[in-house]
Order: C-alpha cells, then sequence, then structure tokens
C-alpha cells in the first residue's frame, strides 16, 4: 500500500498560513495526528479555510441533531457514496460520540438496511435520499421525516450536511485520499 496521501500537492501544518497552522494544530492536539484532508487541501488555504469554516458551522452546532447524528449522516452518506477517507475517519468519530465500537462499520457497509432507532432510521433515510437520488428527492421525504419528530430545523442541517460531505466525499475520491493510520483504532480500543 502506498505511504502517498494524495494525488496532488500536500502542505505540513507549519506550511500554512498562521490562522490555519492555529487551527489544524488545535484539531492535532486532540486528536494526535494531522488529519491528511486537512495536508491535502492545505495547497489551496483559500479552500480549505472555506471547508473548515462551513464544516465547523454545521458540524459543531449545540442545537438540533446531537453530535453523534450528525456522524451519522456522514457515516451513512459517505458509506453510500463509497468514499473510504470519509468513512475511516468519520466512522471513528462517530464511534467515539455514539460510544459504539460497532456502529460506524454497521452504517457505512449497509445504510439501507443497519437497524437502527426510529429517529436514526429517519436521520439516515433522509441523508440517503438526498445523497443517492437528489433528482427525486421530494415532500414524501420530507414527510416520512417530520413524522418520525425531525424538526425542520434538523431536516435543513440532514440535507446540508449531506451536500457538504458530497462535496467532501469527490474531492477525497479526485485526490485518492488516503485516511490516516490512526482513525483506524480510535473508539475501538481505549486510548
Amino acid at each position: 500500500m502506498s505511504d502517498q496521501v494524495s494525488r496532488f500537492p500536500v502542505v505540513e501544518p507549519d506550511g500554512l498560513p498562521e490562522d490555519l497552522r492555529e487551527r489544524i494544530g488545535a484539531i492535532a492536539e486532540k486528536s494526535g495526528f494531522v488529519p491528511n484532508i486537512f495536508r491535502a487541501l492545505g495547497h489551496r488555504p483559500a479552500e480549505l479555510r472555506a471547508f473548515l469554516d462551513y464544516h465547523d458551522a454545521l458540524m459543531e452546532r449545540s442545537e438540533g441533531l446531537s453530535k453523534a447524528e450528525r456522524e451519522l449522516v456522514v457515516v451513512a452518506t459517505s458509506g453510500a457514496n463509497h468514499c473510504t477517507y470519509c468513512v475511516v475517519a468519520h466512522g471513528a468519530i462517530l464511534r467515539i460520540r455514539a460510544k459504539d465500537p460497532q456502529l460506524a462499520d454497521r452504517v457505512s457497509s449497509n445504510p439501507w438496511q443497519v437497524e437502527l432507532d426510529e429517529r436514526g432510521r429517519a436521520i439516515v433515510d433522509l441523508a440517503l435520499a438526498l445523497a443517492h437520488d437528489s433528482a427525486t428527492f421530494g415532500e414524501p421525504d420530507l414527510d416520512a421525516a417530520r413524522a418520525a419528530g425531525l424538526t425542520d430545523d434538523e431536516i435543513w442541517d440532514v440535507g446540508a450536511i449531506t451536500a457538504l460531505f458530497a462535496m467532501s466525499n469527490r474531492l477525497a475520491h479526485l485526490t485518492a485520499l488516503r485516511p490516516n493510520d490512526e482513525f483506524y483504532l480510535l473508539g475501538r480500543v481505549p486510548r
């Protein structure tokens, strides 16, 4: 297996503009390593900055979906989109946030059939409807989500997270982005 992170140039944190160096440094300090996505997007700092801003606006909100539910959307749609990087990276985060070492694997391998509670199933079904065949997405999808108790604000979050990670999945495919080895054990074994 290649040690190559990306088909395109990568930038180490010390080569980033100061604001990005600080943001990525905080992430690396918390996780113990620099996720390869930041090294890969680092050669285009304006795009990395925009990505981080939108990511944080969606994924770090305290209202609406829980942080585990947000990661559930990412893992389900990244699995449906066959994005290894995002399944591995966000699978680790889902394992940690859901406190379940098996959930991410089950969701990513077959998000359409994984057993979830009613709310989780509604979240995943809504995300998959938008991710898999967005041209047919419509009122029946929204009605089903509302019937399961999702608010319009939560429905928006599911859709926006699905959209952001559709872009992220495509960038990972474009770059042949390799997941960091560290992600594979996170949430499976004690740190």
